[in-house]
């Protein structure tokens, strides 16, 4: 890629840009990590520099496969991401892995563990694995998973691989940032739309029936031909495209080259229809309003009236003195002042 001059950039952010969009190598991964740890940023100046660094990237995003990837905690996710990831390697591609551990509601600390279980595809040069913190935010991804994505295609990353906390209901943020959503289950996890809750199940592109493999084997069919019949009863969640389970074995590497193939039956078809470049398009405006309540919940507890009212306000409604829909519309009615 051939590096674009920014005169708004300072020359700290234009060398990070210039390494980002450079030659694949050690400095450009450093690069492509600083970048992200300026996004996650949460000070005033950081954002400021973030903004305007990303905005001068975005011109060399835009081109990868992004693939979400989601399921029950147990089912194999981080083992067979890994062997995608070295399965895509080998087939030519850079592969990007966006890994989010929870934080926890009591330390606000996270563990980021997550190299430690994609030990080879860690080592590898085509692969950059950046495991972030979702820091309170539902849906199983990290607050600034959009930004690092744009970050990792301006590196020239072409398969982007985000691998979310696991948790159930709320894994459907990722559904408004990928392109793909793999939702990847276990033979014998429950019954196929109490395992794990259906709004998810009606969402996936496709299901993947991981650990087929050994004794699991005849279980997992069973599970995959379980699971076809009820996806069948859904609305399928991308036009043009019917979702299917498959059965895959992370551990053998059995199914997983199948799985890429569905992934790009899916791209070809999705490309031709419209509905790719559809989804794209509604993913920016879902970004644009996300980032919108963002700013403006910031805006509002920054103001000084809103801050001096709170404690007091939080106190009654606490004490059974106020209501909270009353403390609510008298704290809000301070915007007008």
């Amino acid at each position: 890629m051939t590096a674009l001059s920014d005169p708004a950039l300072p020359a700290a952010d234009q060398a990070l840009h210039d390494a980002v969009t450079g030659a694949p190598g050690p400095a450009q991964r450093r690069a492509v990590a600083k970048t992200i740890t300026l996004l996650e940023s949460t000070r005033a100046d950081h954002r400021a520099r973030a903004d305007a660094l990303l905005n001068a990237l975005l011109p060399h995003s835009g081109s990868a496969l992004r693939v979400g990837i989601t399921g029950v905690p147990g089912a194999g996710k981080s083992t067979l991401i890994e062997a995608l990831g070295l399965a895509l390697i080998a087939a030519g591609h850079r592969v990007a892995v966006l890994a989010i551990d929870p934080t926890s509601s009591l330390t606000r600390g996270s563990i980021l563990g997550d190299k430690t279980r994609m030990e080879g595809l860690s080592r590898a040069a085509e692969a950059f694995i950046r495991p972030s913190p979702t820091g309170g935010v539902l849906g199983g991804v990290a607050r600034k998973t959009r930004e690092t994505m744009l970050v990792c295609e301006a590196a020239g990353f072409d398969v982007i691989l985000v691998e979310t906390v696991g948790t159930g209901q709320s894994e459907v943020t990722v559904r408004s940032m990928v392109d793909f959503f793999l939702l990847v289950l276990i033979p014998g996890g429950g019954d196929e739309l109490q395992g794990i809750k259906k709004g998810v199940v009606e969402l996936a592109d496709a299901i993947a029936i991981n650990k087929a493999d050994g004794d699991n084997r005849v279980r997992a069919e069973a599970a995959r031909a379980e699971y076809n019949r009820a996806l069948h009863y859904l609305t399928p969640a991308t036009d043009s495209w019917h979702a299917r389970a498959y059965t895959c074995s992370a551990e053998t590497g059995e199914g997983v080259a199948n799985l890429w193939a569905v992934v790009e039956r899916f791209r070809e078809r999705t490309t031709e229809s419209g509905a790719f470049a559809a989804r794209r398009r509604a993913q920016a405006r879902e970004w644009l309003h996300t980032l919108l309540d963002e700013q403006l919940r910031a805006a509002f507890y920054d103001r000084p009236a809103v801050r001096a009212a709170l404690p007091p306000m939080e106190a009654a409604v606490m004490a059974g003195e106020l209501s909270a829909t009353a403390a609510a519309r008298q704290l809000l009615a301070l915007l007008d002042g």
